[in-house]
Parts: C-alpha cells; structure tokens; sequence
C-alpha cells in the first residue's frame, strides 16, 4: 500500500492539534523563562550572563536525562493506556502502567542524587569543562551551588508531566507552567537586581528564582498525580509496589531511550565544549541564538510528544495499517514545520539580537552568522526530531534510534565542528552548520526507517504478550 505525507485526515489533524499545543505552549512557557533570564543577566554584565549559559549547559545534561528517563517511559504508557481502554486484557494493562510510572519516578530520584552529589562536590572543575576565564569560571559555580536542590523538583516534576500527557493529560501541566513562569520571573526580579529590600545576587539569584519555580512546579504536579489523576490512577502508595514482572520489558524498551539521550546529551556537552573554546565572543553569540532556536521548535516539540502518544495509543488498540499511514502523515508534517520555523527565525533574527544591550557588536555580529545557519539546519531538525522522537520511539523502535542518534552524532558531526572550528578556522556559519550535521543525516534515515516498518515493535505487559 503506498501512503501519502500529506492527506485528508480531520480526525488525525485535530488529535494533533489537541495533543500538541498544550504541550508546545508549555515548551514556549519554559522557554520564556529563560530568555527572560538570559535579558536580565545581559543586563548585568556579559560575564554573568556567558557563565549562567554555560553552566546551563550542564544542567541542561540532567533535562535531557531526564526527558529521555520520562520519553522512555512515555512509549510504554501511552501503549499500555490504549491497551487499556481498547485492548484484551485491561486489568494486566493497568497495572502494568502503574508500575512502568513507579519506576520512572524510582529512576528520576535516582539520577537527581547524582547530579546534585556532582554539582555540590565540584563547581568550579564543571565549568572549566566549558571555559577556563576565572571569572566565568567563579561565576557559574556560584550558579551551580545555588542550583543543587533544584535536581530532585525538576526531576519528578518533568517525568511526572510527560507521563501525564502520554494518556491525553495535557492541560494541568500547561496551567502549572503559566503559574511557574510568573513564579520565576518575579523571584528572579527581586533577587537578580535586589528589589523590595531583598539582596542584590545577580547569577545566585537567577539560580534561587528557578528553585522556587521548580518547587512550585512540583507541588502541583505530583498533588495532581497523587491525588486527582484517574487516567493512571498512581497513588503514593504504588511507589511501594512490586514491579520486578516489568523490569524486563522497562529496561528493553525505556533504558534504550535513557541510554540514547544521555549520551546525546554528553554530545550536545561536547558540542558546547568546542563552542566554549572558542572565545567569549561565540559563547555570548550562542547563547543568544540557542533561545532562538528553542523559541523556533517548541511547536515541532509538541508535535514530537504528540506523536509518540498518538503512534503508541494506536498501536495498543492492534491497528499497524493506521499506524504506518499516521507516520507518513507525520513526516509530512515536520517538513512543513521545519520550513515555517526557517522563517520565524528569518524574521526575528533583529529584533531579538537587539534585546541583548550589554553584548559586544561582535557578538551580535557573530548570532547573525549563526541564526542563519540555523534556519538551514531546522528544516531538517524538525522533520527527524518529529520522526525519531515521535513516531519511531513511539512505536518501540527505541534500540535502532540509540544507535543511529549517536553514531551519527560522534562520527559526523562532532569531528567536523572541531575541525571547522580549530583546524580550518572557518566562519561561524559554517562551524554551526558542520556541528549540526547529524541533523541532515538522520532525516534520510528516518524517512528509510519509516517505509520499512521494522520499527513498529511488540510491547508486553510482563508475561504476556499485548497487541501490537
């Protein structure tokens, strides 16, 4: 059967739409957050705002850590919900979606007390990863010191969130981001610049407002969970619950996921390694374009959650045909994204480098460069993250995607940024666009991986087997 990228399908578009703006509008939300803090540390000094973005670097580590800890998590969910509600066997299919977000919130404490041992025990050596001035150097560890606590809220907050939405939670989460962004914004208010009496803490106070948001954001979230959610049905006590009849399946479908994004994550480090390295000037232009590039693809974001839900709910009620037809559809979908996010980045190339009052015109000069490169690039992020993070992990193909993230990533891109970068010295366009690489590759691979229909895989809940 030859399916289409693009088609008549209301009912498909509307369950997009319905899953995906929450989802995005709440990216959106958390995305603001940081370019409000990224405007209000510019306006304290270049140095305060390249350390906080460097150290957020390795924060960001621990997000994508845990996205992978709740997206791994998220396959199994959203299939095990639609089992639920169209399979055979309901019962076995509640449980085991009870235990799969038991042990996701197991995992996420986990990785929360290593980063926050890390953090606590060396600041200073974490940031000379990424620059060795000694005054970014002191800066961001005072960042990181402040930033310690704010590990275990995180965690369990954004796994919690992504296990919400994988059975169509969607609206509670974006309602806690709308309270968590003004909760922020006025914290980082009064402790950055010292206001209504408070201490004047600069980087410290950027890292104490984002605490306070994230125990916010906490508190509402696992309340709901505990206490109003029907969907899961996740009590407290299930985080007691026997789960040793799901390991197996856990760690075959989820691990991979964890796996795969971590260790893109220490790749993504790697990458702002080498853009570290290359002077103060390309860290400042960086930081400004990478909350371009964020504001750019939180619609893509979305629609990647969105697929994965929808691939996964579909799969559980047995419907394979549909499914290959709503890949396609997908696909089709993240050109079309990827070339609106091209334009938005076009058109808010000015007016958002302006913002910035208290960088250099060189690094003005040098975000331009990379704005443009990153309008290329996006065309074909979009289109793959849609793809890899969507459709094919939604359909269980989580082992396949490992490889073919990093593989692409450490034998491609990675080499040719550092030797645009070192070796050749070429101009930031094209080290952004050699550093991106992967991007380009994985879309020709995804489109292939997607005609084959080997990634659409069986998912059990323990000893038996469910639909697929």
């Amino acid at each position: 059967m030859r399916y289409k990228l693009f088609d008549k399908d209301p009912h498909f578009y509307r369950n997009v739409v319905t899953l995906s703006l929450p989802i995005a509008a709440q990216s959106l939300i958390t995305i603001g957050v940081n370019m409000l803090d990224n405007i209000m540390l510019g306006n304290v000094s270049e140095t305060a705002f390249s350390a906080v973005s460097l150290a957020n670097t390795f924060v960001g580590i621990y997000h994508i850590f845990c996205m992978g800890l709740g997206m791994g998590a998220s396959v199994l969910v959203s299939r095990y919900y639609g089992m639920k509600l169209g399979g055979d066997e309901p019962d076995k299919a509640d449980r085991a979606l009870k235990q799969t977000v038991c042990l996701m919130l197991r995992l996420a404490l986990l990785l929360a007390t290593v980063f926050a041992i890390v953090t606590a025990v060396m600041p200073e050596t974490l940031m000379k990863m990424y620059n060795n001035e000694p005054e970014i150097v002191k800066h961001g560890a005072v960042y990181f010191r402040w930033s310690v606590v704010s590990y275990f809220f995180t965690g369990v907050s954004l796994t919690s969130t992504i296990a919400l939405r994988s059975v169509r939670q969607v609206k509670l989460p974006l309602l806690v981001s709308i309270g968590a962004f003004f909760v922020n914004l006025s914290a980082n208010y009064v402790f950055i610049f010292g206001k209504f009496g408070a201490p004047r803490m600069e980087e410290a106070g950027a890292a104490l407002g984002t605490l306070i948001a994230r125990i916010f954001e906490a508190v509402m979230i696992l309340g709901y969970l505990f206490l109003r959610d029907k969907e899961i049905g996740f009590k407290v006590k299930h985080m007691f619950m026997k789960t040793g009849s799901l390991i197996g399946e856990y760690i075959r479908i989820c691990i991979p996921v964890l796996i795969s994004d971590g260790i893109l994550a220490f790749g993504n480090n790697a990458v702002a390694m080498v853009i570290g390295h290359l002077g103060q000037t390309f860290v400042a232009a960086n930081a400004i374009t990478a909350v371009t590039q964020q504001l750019s693809t939180v619609l893509v974001q979305g629609v990647s959650q969105g697929g994965a839900i929808v691939t996964g709910q579909t799969l559980g009620t047995g419907d394979k045909e549909r499914t290959m037809k709503q890949g396609y559809l997908f696909f089709g979908l993240g050109l079309a994204l990827g070339l609106l996010s091209a334009i938005f980045i076009a058109v808010a190339k000015n007016p958002i480098i302006s913002t910035y009052k208290e960088v250099t015109p060189e690094a003005k000069a040098t975000a331009g460069e990379l704005m443009f490169a990153i309008s290329l690039i996006m065309i074909f992020q979009a289109t793959n993250s849609i793809m890899t993070k969507g459709v094919l992990r939604g359909g269980g193909d989580t082992k396949m995607l490992m490889l073919a993230d990093n593989i692409f990533l450490w034998a491609v891109s990675i080499p040719l940024g550092i030797l645009a970068g070192f070796v050749f010295k070429l101009p930031a366009f094209w080290i952004y666009v050699c550093l991106k690489s992967d991007q380009i590759i994985k879309t020709g691979w995804a489109y292939l991986r997607l005609k084959s229909g080997k990634w659409i895989k069986k998912i059990t809940t323990g000893k038996q087997e469910a639909p697929a």
